[in-house]
């Protein structure tokens, strides 16, 4: 897969494509449908599947301060499109400028001047173009205007049992934000990932009999609700996927109350193994939460459930790494 930054340096000699649109933050079921739809148009027509993104989110330009907690990174936003099938990632800076671009223009310089689209693919609630005021009806009379095919793909929808629930990233932002990692994941159709640099801590969980590798996270990264987690660690291994790894880790999100902590920290303990990952790249895949922060009245107290929460981490990893019937 290609990766572009602008649209200043495309290959010499580009073609047509099909384009699929959005900011898929997350790449949830729902932009998993839609980009399966555009990879599957651009392969019926042998043309190219773009997926088009924006950097920074155009909320942040838009309404500076309002930038939504961020469920995935560029970086694992690219890996994961690969995975659907699309051909080139293209990152459009969001400018202050590009803002105030009119649907109509936007649709002609990009979509037809740089991208020359045979078809665009778009979820049916997107909006375009100064003050959001392009949708999926204004883009399908441009298309026909200057050349190519729109298609607006239905939400997708899950019975929850107490009502349909629409996958969206905001929805899932709220489930993330109460702590509702199970939930999160049924929409993303996988586990929530954190990803961040392991940092140097105070080194009171190695006192305890509980190391851990304390995250430093991105800015607007999407962080759990307080309260400790069953997770897998995963450690990438230096880009090297022969040696990547996915270790059960059990995850304290918070500030520590029993030792009157301030600051908001995640930290995780790794099981059964005894390593130093200062200074690495790594992420947490959130599968579970065991139970809320708590402040105990003595560290025995603490190291108690700290056991108890390591054993029921194990097991639920266990329970999920288990082959369904």
């Amino acid at each position: 897969m290609q990766r572009w930054r602008g649209l200043e340096n495309l290959p010499g000699g580009w073609g047509r494509c099909v384009v699929t649109i959005g900011v898929f933050d997350g790449v949830h079921r729902g932009h998993q449908q839609l980009i399966g739809r555009a990879v599957r148009l651009a392969e019926e027509r042998g043309l190219p599947c773009v997926l088009m993104t924006f950097d920074p989110h155009p909320a942040e330009v838009v309404r500076p301060g309002s930038h939504p907690a961020q469920l995935t990174t560029l970086r694992r936003r690219a890996e994961l499109v690969e995975e659907l099938g699309v051909d080139v990632f293209c990152v459009l800076p969001f400018t202050p400028e590009l803002s105030r671009v009119p649907a109509d223009e936007f649709a002609h310089e990009v979509l037809v001047d740089k991208l020359h689209a045979a078809a665009v693919v778009v979820g049916e609630n997107f909006t375009f173009g100064h003050r959001a005021a392009g949708d999926v009806a204004s883009l399908r009379r441009l298309g026909e205007r200057f050349g190519f095919v729109t298609e607006g793909a239905s939400l997708v929808s899950d019975d929850t049992g107490v009502g349909a629930i629409t996958f969206s990233s905001t929805y899932i932002r709220s489930c993330i934000d109460a702590g509702d990692v199970t939930a999160a994941a049924r929409a993303l159709g996988r586990p929530h990932r954190l990803e961040g640099i392991v940092v140097r801590g105070d080194g009171r969980g190695r006192d305890l009999g509980f190391p851990t590798a304390n995250l430093s996270t991105p800015r607007f990264a999407a962080i759990p609700a307080d309260g400790v987690y069953a997770c897998r660690f995963v450690h990438p291994g230096h880009g090297d996927p022969a040696v990547a790894r996915s270790l059960p880790a059990a995850v304290s999100v918070g500030s520590n109350p029993t030792f009157s902590g301030r600051e908001r920290r995640v930290e995780a303990y790794v099981l059964d193994v005894d390593e130093d990952f200062y200074g690495e790249r790594v992420a947490l895949d959130f599968v579970a939460r065991l139970r809320g922060m708590e402040r105990f009245a003595t560290t025995e107290a603490l190291i108690e459930q700290m056991g108890r929460d390591v054993e029921e981490t194990r097991r639920l990893l266990a329970a999920d790494d288990a082959p369904s019937a």
